[in-house]
């Protein structure tokens, strides 16, 4: 299977846009051949590259390079990760599909840790747009709301990717989606304990809206309740375009 291009942009490709082409190499490069690059490239910043190591991820092949080095070259996906280099490159030449996620720039992020702040906040939603790209390998029905459904001749349900992405406006949500992704299933203990979260009813509140949303369907084992994601769930084509908002 022929692997997709991805190119990260940002204004210095000095942080979000080299973390961004790390974590989507180590997640999924035998899916994607990655890149990354700035409009007003600069040295890349040495916390990155520490944040980017302390999380286990290869930092070695990371070089800082400016947009016009990629000129000529076709994209599957463009992903801007600032605003600025959004408006800068807002109908990048050879993209198939354009994106534009607006980051902070931990160089001037407040708080504790900025740089492993963003670095987190980046592979949640790298996380979110594999699941998407991958279509959860299932087919579809999603009961957002009713209208947001359109059954296709085949009998499977299209899905309006607004709809979908309403249902994960939540962190506990959003998270319990992908970590159910990656571990199959799990019980409210463990998720209570993955998102390290001390109340159980508030968890189970946003378990019940997602099984009713039917993003995900639980089975019982003796006492135990375990969910994972529904079988029959597919998404829409249209719903990587979405992953933006």
């Amino acid at each position: 299977m022929k692997k997709k291009s991805v190119l990260f942009l940002c204004t210095g490709n000095s942080a979000r846009s080299q973390m961004a082409e790390a974590l989507l190499r180590s997640k999924a490069g035998d899916q994607f051949d990655v890149f990354s690059a700035g409009t007003q490239p600069e040295d890349i910043d040495a916390r990155a590259i520490e944040a980017i190591q302390k999380f286990g991820v290869d930092a070695s092949e990371l070089v800082s390079k400016g947009v016009q080095s990629f000129d000529g070259k076709d994209f599957d996906y463009v992903i801007t990760l600032c605003d600025k280099a959004n408006t800068e490159c807002r109908s990048f030449p050879g993209a198939g599909k354009q994106l534009a996620w607006d980051f902070p720039d931990p160089k001037t992020r407040k708080g504790n840790h900025p740089f492993s702040s963003t670095l987190t906040e980046l592979n949640n939603r790298l996380s979110m747009f594999l699941l998407v790209e991958n279509k959860v390998s299932a087919t579809a029905k999603i009961e957002a709301p009713t209208e947001a459904l359109q059954f296709t001749d085949e009998g499977q349900v299209d899905v309006d990717p607004i709809a979908f992405y309403k249902c994960l406006t939540d962190d506990i949500r959003l998270k319990t989606l992908m970590l159910t992704h990656y571990h199959g299933e799990l019980c409210v203990c463990e998720l209570m304990q993955a998102l390290d979260e001390d109340s159980q009813p508030k968890v189970s509140r946003n378990l019940a809206l997602l099984k009713k949303a039917n993003i995900l369907s639980d089975r019982k084992h003796g006492q135990w309740v375990f969910y994972r994601i529904n079988p029959s769930l597919a998404l829409c084509s249209q719903v990587g375009d979405c992953a933006n908002h």
